[in-house]
C-alpha cells in the first residue's frame, strides 16, 4: 500500500452526479489515487482546489455557473494545476476542448454517447493512465511562442512539393502543435502531413484552430486529397492516413485498416506509406507524447531514404515518450526545445538565419 505522500490527490469536477460517482468509483479502487474534493462546477472548484491544493484536476468542459475553460484560465492563474478535461464529442465540446489543451490541460478524456459505458474496463484504464500520466509529467510552461522571426522562404515561390513535413506528436501535441505550425511560412515548397494522436471530432477542431493561426491553410485531411505545396493536412481521429504517389501529384489515402499499437491513425503507418524512393525529400518531426509511436517507421525510412529527422527535446514535452524512442535508436539528426522546432524545420529546408 502507498504512503498518503506518495498518493496522487485528485479533485473532480463536474456538474452530473453520476459522472462524479463513477470517477469516484473508478478512483478508490487504485491505491496509488485518492480522491480529496469534489466539486459541481467551476465556480466551486476555484474554492477547492485553493483548499485542498490537489496534484490534479479532473474538470467537465461543459458545466453550469462556470464552465471548465474559464475555470482552467482561472485556475492556471492560481497554481499551474495539472488538468485533465472531461470532453462530449460534440462540436461544442470539441472547440471547447482544443481551446482547454491549448490553456494549459494536460490531457482529456471523451465521454462515451452512452454515459454507462464510463465504467468498463478499457474507460477505466485509460482513465486511470491518463491521471498517473499527468502526475507524471513536469508542467511545462509552454506559453512562449516559438522565437524565430516569420520569414518569407528564401527562394522563388513553387508550385512543385520540394519536401514533405511528417509530423507526429500525442500527449501535448495540440498545444505543441500551436507553436510550430503558424510559424512556417506560407511560400515555402513543402506540404505538412500531422498525425496527432486524437478521438474523432477533436482533429477537426484542432484543424480549424490551427488554420486561424497560421499563414498556411490548415485542413482535416479527407481521402482523395490532392497535395498542393503551402498546405497542412491532419490525420482525422480514428482513421489511419497514407500518402500514395500518382502519376503527376500525391493523394492521400484514408485508412480504416486495425489500429497499430493500439493507434489509430498511427503514425508508424503514415511513415512506411512514404518509403517510395521517388517520393520528395522528407523531413520529419517527433514531438511531445507517450509511447513510441513514429521510431520504426523512422528506422526503416533512414535505411531506404536521405530524410532530416527533428526530435522535441525532454524539457519542452509533456511527455518525452515519442522522441525519447527515436532518439535512442540513434537516427535523430537535431534535438531541439519546442520553440525552436520551426526553425529547425527551414534550417533542413536551407533556410538560414
Amino acid at each position: 500500500m502507498k504512503s498518503y505522500n506518495d498518493q496522487i490527490r485528485v479533485l473532480i469536477v463536474d456538474d452530473s452526479f453520476f459522472m462524479r460517482k463513477v470517477l469516484q468509483d473508478i478512483f478508490n479502487e487504485d491505491p496509488e489515487i485518492e480522491v480529496v474534493g469534489i466539486a459541481k462546477n467551476g465556480e466551486e472548484a476555484l474554492e477547492v482546489a485553493s483548499r485542498v491544493n490537489p496534484d490534479i484536476i479532473t474538470m467537465d468542459v461543459e458545466m453550469p455557473v462556470m464552465d471548465g475553460l474559464t475555470c482552467l484560465k482561472h485556475l492556471m492563474k492560481q497554481k499551474p494545476y495539472a488538468v485533465v478535461m472531461i470532453s462530449s464529442a460534440t462540436e461544442a465540446g470539441a472547440k471547447a476542448t482544443i481551446e482547454a489543451l491549448n490553456a494549459g490541460a494536460v490531457d482529456f478524456i471523451q465521454k462515451p454517447t452512452n454515459l454507462f459505458l464510463m465504467s468498463t474496463e478499457e474507460k477505466r484504464a485509460e482513465i486511470l493512465q491518463k491521471v498517473k500520466i499527468a502526475k507524471r509529467a513536469a508542467l511545462k510552461n509552454l506559453q512562449e511562442k516559438a522565437d524565430i522571426m516569420k520569414k518569407k522562404y528564401i527562394g522563388e515561390k513553387k508550385q512543385t512539393i520540394e519536401k514533405i513535413i511528417a509530423i507526429g506528436t500525442s500527449t501535448g501535441g495540440p498545444r505543441a502543435l500551436q507553436n510550430v505550425i503558424p510559424f512556417l511560412p506560407k511560400d515555402i515548397p513543402a506540404v505538412v502531413l500531422v498525425v496527432q494522436h486524437m478521438p474523432p471530432g477533436f482533429t477537426r477542431s484542432l484543424a480549424l484552430r490551427l488554420n486561424e493561426l497560421s499563414e498556411m491553410p490548415v485542413k482535416e485531411a479527407e481521402d482523395g486529397d490532392v497535395l498542393t505545396a503551402g498546405n497542412v493536412y491532419i490525420a482525422p481521429g480514428d482513421r489511419h492516413m497514407l500518402l500514395e504517389k500518382g502519376e503527376n501529384n500525391l493523394v492521400l489515402r484514408l485508412d480504416d485498416s486495425a489500429p497499430v499499437s493500439g493507434l489509430r491513425p498511427n503514425f508508424d503507418k503514415t511513415l512506411y506509406s512514404m518509403s517510395d524512393p521517388n517520393l520528395p525529400e522528407i523531413i520529419a518531426v517527433v514531438m511531445t507524447g507517450m509511447g513510441s509511436d513514429g521510431a520504426k517507421g523512422l528506422a526503416k525510412l533512414k535505411k531506404r531514404k536521405d530524410i532530416c529527422v527533428i526530435a522535441q527535446d525532454e524539457d519542452t514535452s509533456v511527455v518525452y515518450g515519442m522522441p525519447r524512442a527515436v532518439t535512442e535508436i540513434g537516427i535523430v539528426d537535431r534535438v531541439v526545445p519546442l520553440q525552436q522546432i520551426p526553425e529547425a524545420i527551414l534550417n533542413c529546408m536551407g533556410v538560414q538565419k
